[in-house]
Parts: C-alpha cells; structure tokens; sequence
C-alpha cells in the first residue's frame, strides 16, 4: 500500500507513475476523501477541547453556586455533534483505506517502460536451446503417451484444468520438490516453513490478494463459525503474512523462507489459453521463495532471489532465459521484477517457469511488518520479495520436452536421479 502522505505531497508525481501501470485515476478520488478526513479531525479536536474548557468552566461555577445549566445545555449538543461525527470520520476512514488498498505500487525508476509481456526485457540467457534429432512432442503427447498423465480422470474427479498423474510423473513432481527445498534451504540460506493452505480475508488483504484478485480465488464458508477462508493460490500469501503486526529488528533481516504448497486459482478470464497439459491449472504445486528485508537491502535481494531460482534450471541443465518485467506486465504491487522463461523444444520459444518481484515497503505497510532502524530513530516498515523457486508443474512439462527421447520414454535429470530413487527413464505405466 501507498503512504498516504506521498500521495497527499506529491499526487503529480504518482499519477505520472501509474500512467502505464494503472490506477492513477484513483489519486484525485484519494485526495478528495482525505481532505474531508482531515477536516472531520479538526472539527472534532476542536469540538473537544471545547468540551474540556466548558467541563472545567461548568465545574468552577458549580463550586461557586452558579446556575450552569444553560452551558450544560450547549455541552450536550456538543456531545452529539462529536458523536455524529466520530460516526463520520469512521465512514470516511473505511472509504479511504477502501481506495487506497485498490492503487498497485510505483515502479522502480529503472522499470523499462511498456504495456505487456511483449515489452519486457532481455536481460540474460542460459544454455543452448535443445534442437532434438526428431519432432519432438509437446509435454501432453508425450506424458497421456506413457500413460502418466490423465486429464480424463482429472476431469472425472473435479473438473476440466485439474490432471491426475500416475507412476513416474508423480515421482517425479515429488523429486523435483524435494530437490529445491533441499538447494535453497542447504545453499541458499532460506529457512522451510510449513504454512495453512486455508487463510482468512484480513491475510488475503494483507498479501494484496483482496480485493484486486477476489474473482479468482477459491474460498469455503465454515457455516459452524459463518466465516469465509481462501484457499491460497501461492505460498506466499502466508509466508508475507507470517510477522504481520510486528516489528522486527534490522539485525534480523534480510528474513529468507521458503516453503512447498498446493496452490489454488479460479484462473478466471483465462477460458482457452493454455488448455492443453498441465501449464495452467486450477490446482498445482510450487515451491515458494519469500523474503522480508529493509528497502536498501530489497533490490541487491531480489537480484539473488533471481539467482537462486536459476540455479534449480542451471543443475537440471534446461535452457532459459531472464526477462526483466515492463511497467505494464510488472503487475499490482511489484516495484521491480523479473520473469524467467524455460525453453520449450516443440514451441521453439521460452514460457514464463517464475516470477521474482520486489514489493519494496508497499508491501511491508501492506502487511504492517516494520523494522527498528540499528542506528534509532521510529520504526519503518520493511520491503516484501517473493518468487517462484520453482513451480513444479511448470518445471515438470520442461523435463518431460527437452528431455524426451525418440522413442517416447523420457531421461530423468542426473541431478533428480537421488531424489528419485535412481530412476534414470520415465517409461510407459498400464
């Protein structure tokens, strides 16, 4: 979320900032809700310390013997008028934090500038792209092929974008899990967190999931309690949330978690792109990156965060590709990010495999987590980061198309092979 007194000082500059991102339309409405509450807050501050000196006034001619029912009268009314106007001001305030909630963050000066995905950036890449000596087939064909992949009974259990695997994909999506956790909590210094894949509202809202993405969430109503709860579509909802409502000491930070979940997306507006396979789906699994830092330290981080999810295609030795993100694809609450695309043999082209993303204190005032600056001075609030590390998904179609082989079995990475139990080949399952 927006400091509200950036907003109130400098409203040019970020409605300039917004142009391309969007949301600058909601400054003016911002401004004109925050004039009213500051002028609430003056009438009633005066109304009070009127109040006060009636009440000491009244109270000195009582011990006089004076009549004082007359300004008694008048202190009456100015009771109720604080009153209706204590009523005001909580309207106004909801109406503001209602507006402020939906202005995404100002991008980093350095954020090239752009509408979509189609504007971004190439910053690097990694690896030769694999021309195979045969046509190779896209992840689907080739996994129903060996029988590991089944949107038919996906479809029969749930509904169309949920897949059941079988045998050796299963294996091998528990492999690849195990084998991130293992790369970034034993070299990357990330701490594994275990997290609730349910979540409230107020965590949603504090992660910038509500109300921008309400339409596509999955929720449940516990009808004992008549209370709603999320189910998260990524781990980073809870991970962000995690020291909501404290602060923390700089000496502590750059905090480092990492934690796998099941993760769930409605995928709303999304009918008919990527319907095929397992690339979007309702229901997936990630292995989450999260980091809270001071904002100085936020950017060197999210450089690093970067690295460490490279690393997870580098070990497989699957080619990729960094693209920094535009302003318009950088989306809601990023100040800065990048996007690594994974390449696809029978595309011919990379696709998005994760997202890293520096919040900076957006993020941090939107969860309420501060610091204690080392050197004194009041609490701020800390930057929030979070990437894909990897999703596992995402990282499986990569496996099953650039390592398949002419006849239809797929190699299994060296470096997944000890997570695997040594298997070497995915092979056909009946």
């Amino acid at each position: 979320m927006l400091d509200i007194k950036l907003i109130r000082e400098q409203p040019e500059a970020v409605e300039r900032a917004l142009a391309q991102k969007g949301g600058a339309e909601l400054i003016k409405q911002i401004l004109e809700v925050d004039g009213e509450r500051r002028r609430l807050i003056k009438e009633t501050e005066d109304l009070k310390a009127l109040r006060n000196r009636a009440s000491e006034a009244i109270g000195l001619a009582k011990r006089k013997g004076e009549d004082a029912s007359a300004e008694m009268a008048k202190m009456r009314e100015v009771a109720d008028r604080v009153k209706a106007l204590d009523g005001e001001l909580k309207t106004v305030d909801e109406r503001a934090d209602e507006l402020l909630v939906q202005v995404p963050n100002i991008p980093h000066p350095s954020v090239p500038p752009g509408k979509s995905d189609a504007d971004n950036v190439e910053v690097r890449k990694w690896g030769a792209p694999r021309r195979l000596d045969f046509t190779p087939k896209p992840h689907e064909d080739v996994g129903e092929a060996l029988g590991l992949l089944d949107p038919e009974r996906g479809v029969k259990l749930a509904k169309s974008r949920f897949t059941v695997m079988w045998a050796g994909a299963a294996r091998l999506a528990r492999a690849l899990a195990q084998f991130m956790l293992d790369l970034h909590t034993r070299e990357h210094g990330y701490t594994e967190i275990w997290i609730p894949n349910l979540v409230s509202g107020a965590t949603m809202l504090r992660a910038g999931q509500l109300p921008k993405f309400e339409e596509g969430l999955f929720k449940t109503i516990d009808a004992d309690e008549g209370r709603t709860l999320y189910l998260i579509p990524t781990a980073e909802v809870s991970l962000s949330a995690l020291h909501s409502g404290e602060t923390l000491s700089e000496a502590s930070l750059p905090l480092r978690y990492t934690a796998f979940s099941p993760c769930y997306r409605r995928e709303a507006g999304t009918y008919g792109k990527d319907m095929k396979g397992i690339y979007r789906q309702h229901q997936f699994e990630k292995v989450e990156l999260v980091k809270l830092a001071t904002p100085a330290q936020s950017y060197d981080e999210l450089e690093s965060m970067v690295a460490n999810a490279e690393t997870v295609l580098q070990r497989l030795n699957l080619p990729y590709r960094v693209v920094e993100r535009c302003i318009g694809d950088l989306g809601f609450s990023g100040a800065k990010g990048y996007d690594i695309e994974v390449w696809r043999p029978h595309m011919e082209k990379y696709t998005e495999i994760s997202s890293c993303s520096n919040y900076d204190a957006f993020g941090g005032r939107r969860a309420d987590i501060r610091y204690r600056p080392a050197g004194g001075g009041r609490p701020e609030f800390v930057a929030t980061l979070n990437g894909s590390g990897l999703a596992v998904g995402r990282t499986l179609i990569a496996v099953l198309e650039n390592y398949q082989q002419a006849d239809g079995t797929v190699m299994v990475p060296e470096a997944l092979r000890p997570y695997a139990g040594g298997l070497e080949r995915l092979t056909a399952h009946r």
